[in-house]
């Protein structure tokens, strides 16, 4: 029988091998704050450990990874800013039942749009009464709003329809939180 020795072990076979783990998530003998609550990383960035409790809000311009399916199903406003930087904005939207976006236009801003949830039809064009684009979207397609495009999202699912969007350069104020869409439309 032919003995195999791993390098540095000079056995065949060592009795105990002890590997470095890298774990994600904190140790309760070195952390104190609960693991469900957001915290800055070894590396100093915001971090959400467990993605049913996030705490949806602006981070503003720092640094910060989230669960960005989770973060969007868990979204029940109209619109929520979840990050804004100097140069892009991601935000969160709900859309109701039998609701819409509503028909608008960003004349200096791209925009992409995801779907996470829910099913809706996207309409688009280059004047309000002349949308001649239309197109069912469903779970995971991505919209892509060329600036100065008019276009609207519709909810014709029987679940709310979920959806982040991705403004180039920010569309809202920072912090903005719309809890409906008529907040939205009073603000605008």
């Amino acid at each position: 029988m032919n003995k195999v020795y791993n390098y540095p072990y000079m056995h065949a076979y060592p009795p105990i091998v002890y590997v470095p783990v890298v774990n994600d998530h904190r140790h309760p003998t070195y952390w104190t704050i609960p693991s469900e609550v957001e915290h800055v990383n070894q590396f100093g960035y915001l971090r959400a450990n467990n993605p049913s409790h996030l705490n949806l809000k602006d981070y503003g311009t720092n640094p910060y990874v989230v669960n960005i399916e989770e973060a969007t199903i868990q979204n029940n406003t109209f619109r929520t800013a979840l990050w804004t930087g100097d140069d892009l904005q991601v935000t969160l939207m709900s859309i109701d039942v039998g609701d819409s976006i509503g028909l608008e236009i960003h004349p200096q801003v791209d925009q992409f749009l995801r779907i996470e949830q829910g099913e809706g039809i996207v309409r688009m064009g280059d004047r309000k009464e002349n949308l001649p684009f239309e197109q069912r979207v469903l779970d995971n397609d991505a919209i892509m709003v060329p600036k100065g495009t008019w276009h609207n999202v519709i909810n014709t699912g029987n679940t709310p329809l979920k959806l982040y969007s991705i403004y180039a350069p920010p569309e809202h104020p920072f912090g903005t939180v719309h809890q409906t869409k008529a907040d939205a439309m009073a603000e605008e």
